[in-house]
């Protein structure tokens, strides 16, 4: 089996060979942690946890590094409006630790796997050195220069020494600029001299910082805090960076500039994988626009956030996606019937022979699911690959289910799209179990008043009763 990834460094779709065989690195932008996060941004992540449970699945071991920005324009502002009365980098250190948990609880609820990955702070003091001495190579290179206002990267520079800038998006001298801009973001199609270290502003918090002589007490940009982090956490070139495509011009393309500026080896990170948009009446999702949810709207609306996973694993991570609340409560719905099929387990036993045809066909489900993903992660593929197998198994006998084969493909259901249908799917208790025989003890009576009585009672417990030709099946009530 072979691992293929659209990569946009070369515009196409690439069979995957790490750097080196014993360790895939994997670079993730993480968040800018001065709000919630909404769930156009929570994709991204999804994007990337898919990224490495597959990477796994094909055998490799893996370190996943991901960043927190806890400092930049945005953190900053926020920090100053949120806590007036606060010295500032308090004020930052506050603001940013907050949300930087309230972040991690949002991955936890969407089933991303926190523990497999290594997170690193923008403002953590290794990571502000090694944000110095990069400048400082830079500066000493002739790649960046000193203004009134903070040091910049000299993209004329960087292109007179040989190297490639525009190498994840097109960029022609209609769209190339002498000018310099000092905005961390910025969205027009243009290159920018962009700043490398920014001098303290009246109000802000700062770090000390000499540069030839001069006093440069001030902060980082944002793009030089990803070129140190990844080089702290990974070494540099790396396997595969990840994002969201709205970072791969100007983010990512700095990244790249200002990381092997000076190097010999050209090569930042070998593969970019970028997953697109999710949208509202066809408009990309962003605060600036109000058209934004959160996990936390969707709670209130009584959605799983393991729901809203599914419908971003619904469309391919190349495509644009249309949210509405429709549509994801059509996943939630979907998710709960998948949860039904995993209750079987409890249900059934291994009563079959291996060389059943059901069940070895059971047995190979997980297989073409991972070939599935395998290919530039077509998770539309692997969950259409799934309803098929459910229905089948849907359609058997309890007793001709054989349950160590339905683990199996759960568990590799699991591992790769990160749904945990397992961990969602609890047995039910002795006191329900018992309720179910009673029933079905009023049923072979006939006794139809009591076998209603009881169904209500198990409802009571969160449990629905369904009966077959086959006998009677227990699901969890909705």
């Amino acid at each position: 089996m072979t691992l293929k990834l659209y990569n946009t460094l070369t515009k196409k779709i690439e069979n995957f060979t790490p750097l080196h065989p014993e360790k895939v690195t994997i670079y993730s932008c993480g968040p800018t942690v001065y709000d919630h996060a909404h769930i156009g941004n929570l994709s991204a992540f999804i994007t990337a946890d898919t990224v490495r449970r597959v990477v796994s699945a094909n055998g490799y071991t893996i370190k996943h590094v991901m960043n927190f920005t806890d400092v930049d324009d945005k953190t900053i502002r926020r920090s100053r409006e949120k806590y007036p009365g606060l010295d500032a980098m308090d004020a930052l250190k506050k603001l940013t630790a907050t949300y930087s948990q309230l972040f991690l609880e949002d991955m936890n609820a969407l089933g991303n796997d926190v523990d497999s990955l290594t997170f690193i702070k923008a403002a953590a003091d290794s990571t502000i050195e090694g944000m110095r001495q990069l400048i400082t190579e830079l500066h000493q290179k002739g790649f960046a220069y000193i203004a009134d206002d903070g040091i910049y990267f000299s993209i004329d520079a960087y292109k007179k020494s040989g190297k490639t800038y525009g190498q994840l998006v097109t960029l022609t001298e209609e769209n190339t600029s002498n000018e310099r801009i000092q905005n961390d973001e910025y969205d027009k199609e243009s290159a920018h001299d962009f700043a490398l270290w920014k001098k303290q502003k009246p109000g802000e918090p700062a770090w000390p910082f000499t540069l030839d002589s001069r006093d440069m007490t001030g902060r980082p940009g944002w793009h030089i805090e990803c070129s140190v982090m990844s080089r702290q956490g990974l070494g540099q070139p790396f396997d595969i960076h990840t994002g969201g495509i709205d970072l791969a011009f100007p983010h990512h393309e700095n990244e790249i500039a200002q990381s092997t500026a000076g190097q010999q080896n050209p090569t930042y990170a070998a593969y970019f994988v970028h997953n697109e948009h999710i949208l509202v009446d066809g408009k990309k999702m962003a605060k600036s626009t109000q058209n934004f949810h959160t996990l936390a709207d969707l709670a209130a609306k009584d959605i799983d956030p393991l729901a809203f996973r599914l419908l971003v694993l619904q469309s391919h991570y190349r495509q644009s996606s249309n949210f509405s609340l429709e549509n994801v409560a059509a996943a939630h719905n979907r998710l709960q019937h998948w949860r039904n099929v995993a209750a079987l387990r409890h249900q059934t036993h291994d009563t079959i022979d291996n060389d059943d045809d059901k069940f070895s066909g059971l047995l190979a489900t997980p297989q073409v699911i991972i070939e599935a993903l395998s290919n530039d992660l077509n998770s539309p593929e692997a969950l259409k690959i799934i309803d098929e197998a459910f229905a089948r198994v849907e359609n058997m006998p309890l007793d001709r289910i054989h349950r160590s084969g339905l683990v199996q493909l759960l568990e590799t259901i699991d591992d790769t799209l990160g749904l945990q249908l397992i961990a969602a799917t609890p047995d039910i208790d002795d006191e329900t179990k018992q309720l179910l025989i009673e029933r079905q003890r009023a049923r072979d009576a006939k006794d139809w008043e009591e076998s209603d009585q009881l169904r209500g009672r198990l409802h009571g417990h969160g449990i629905a009763v369904r009966d077959t030709a086959s006998g009677s099946v227990w699901e969890y009530a909705s």
